[in-house]
């Protein structure tokens, strides 16, 4: 088929497209190369060299992949060109990952909230606007996050793929059942933003019938898959900062170090987690599963396990000799939470999980090691916070 990755020069992205050429896919990446500038901005690199968009396609071709194009579309801001892309390309799907994907960056300022909104909002409108326009059969993978669902409301029941069954009594004492999205609770305006995704894709399954997969992803650990290492040239992102950098792969960065791992709060924050991996076979899966005409938005939970951060923090120092430290918890969260999640249908499309063994945990931690030299430790610490109580907190510290 052919498919346009959207943010396809991103952590998540770039694994992707290259997986999708390697099944013989049709692949255009669009990007605007945000990332990149993000970088600039808040002075700090991936802890992986990363080449230029061009290179690394160049790379993909030299070692025998299939060819990407590359588009630099804003896709915020030029709809005339994003139509006239869909129009041209005619494409069968579109996988959505040009949204800025950090709470922490989303928090830190006005401006970054206001961006992250701008973006991630506007973003997902024009595409599907565009789509609407372009008269287009085409399906959307859109990448969301299981923080739609909030964290610490739970109570021990398990979470559903999207949807809850619920009862609504009667006046006259009787009760009809219906499936409803899955009730909100945002725990920053990055996670907001996704929320907000939801009910967009809500809107135009129903007016325009297009197909929708929205995939409700944990946080994803490891950096490569079997495609970026390839070719140093194809290596991926490897954030470890305190605005991008995910919660285990900053354990494993800072063990291969020797910096103290550094955990907010009490570390008994219960979330999701899956494998970068694991992470690109379910965008492929949703691909080649896609819904029917007039079918309701399908929503996977795109997780394989969850972790309470202390003890993941535990298992690292573990494995690595590395010290914990306790520091005060920047966002606003509950200070413990339980997180059941149901995720069978990707287990029933035939993933196979990756999971925390300790294996693929020392071949991140090698990685950190081997670039070790490019890590600024000024930028290791969270410093965005979610509020001024929070901003007191660690100032004090």
């Amino acid at each position: 088929m052919k498919v346009i990755v959207l943010g396809g020069d991103g952590f998540c992205g770039w694994p992707c497209a290259v997986n999708l050429a390697e099944q013989n896919h049709e692949v255009i990446i669009v990007d605007n190369l945000s990332r990149r500038k993000i970088d600039i901005d808040l002075e700090v690199e991936s802890l992986t060299p990363i080449s230029s968009i061009n290179e690394r396609l160049a790379a993909w071709e030299e070692t025998g992949g299939k060819p990407i194009k590359f588009i630099n579309i804003d896709l915020s801001k030029q709809y005339q060109k994003l139509l006239n892309l869909l129009i041209e390309e005619k494409p069968d799907s579109i996988v959505h990952f040009a949204e800025q994907r950090a709470a922490p960056y989303s928090m830190k300022s006005s401006y970054t909230k206001r961006y992250t909104v701008d973006n991630n909002v506007n973003g997902t409108h024009n595409l599907l606007a565009a789509i609407v326009e372009s008269n287009l059969d085409i399906h959307i993978v859109h990448l969301g996050t299981m923080g739609v669902y909030g964290y610490g409301s739970h109570r021990g029941a398990t979470i559903p793929e999207g949807y809850l069954k619920v009862e609504v009594p009667q006046p006259d004492g009787s009760r009809f059942e219906e499936e409803i999205l899955h009730p909100a609770s945002p725990g920053s305006v990055y996670h907001m933003t996704k929320t907000l995704d939801q009910l967009l894709f809500l809107y135009y399954n129903k007016n325009d019938l297009i197909r929708i997969t929205d995939l409700h992803q944990g946080i994803v650990w490891g950096t490569n898959t079997e495609t970026t290492l390839k070719d140093p040239r194809l290596t991926n992102r490897f954030d470890y900062d305190g605005d991008y950098g995910t919660v285990l792969n900053r354990f494993l960065m800072q063990a291969a170090i020797g910096y103290p791992l550094t955990v907010h709060g009490t570390g008994g924050q219960t979330r999701a987690f899956i494998h970068i991996k694991d992470s690109v076979k379910c965008v492929q899966l949703a691909l080649e599963n896609p819904p029917q005409s007039g079918e309701r938005v399908k929503i996977f939970n795109q997780m394989t396990e969850s972790h309470q951060v202390g003890e993941l923090a535990k298992k690292v120092a573990s494995l690595t000799g590395a010290e914990i430290n306790y520091l005060p918890n920047p966002r606003n969260e509950a200070v413990e939470n339980d997180l059941i999640v149901d995720n069978k249908c990707f287990i029933e499309l035939g993933l196979n999980p990756t999971t925390l063994d300790n294996g693929l945990l020392e071949e991140v931690v090698e990685v950190a090691k081997k670039y070790s030299i490019r890590c600024d430790k000024k930028r290791i610490p969270c410093i965005s916070t979610w509020t001024k109580k929070q901003a007191k907190a660690i100032k004090t510290n």
